[in-house]
């Protein structure tokens, strides 16, 4: 938990550093057509959503959330929305 606080307030070049070196990509979707990435760093996720939608650029919005809970009404919610 310590490490998600720590996460918030690097800058966008440390967190996509950061999720390059230690996290791991579970998939990537599109939604309002631009490509959102998720992936899975220590105890919590985070969304991505690439300058461009290159994963070679800067990450333009970087959300996080905590759980599995989380994760599951996260992906409850986006399966709804894609019918």
């Amino acid at each position: 938990m310590f490490f998600k606080l720590v996460f918030k307030y690097f800058s966008t070049a440390k967190k996509m550093d950061v999720l390059r070196e230690e996290g791991v990509m579970l998939g990537s979707r599109v939604r309002g057509g631009r490509k959102v990435y998720l992936y899975m760093l220590k105890d919590f996720f985070v969304e991505v959503v690439y300058q461009g939608d290159n994963l070679d650029l800067e990450g333009e919005r970087v959300e996080t959330f905590s759980n599995l809970d989380n994760l599951n009404s996260y992906l409850e919610k986006e399966f709804r929305a894609a019918f």
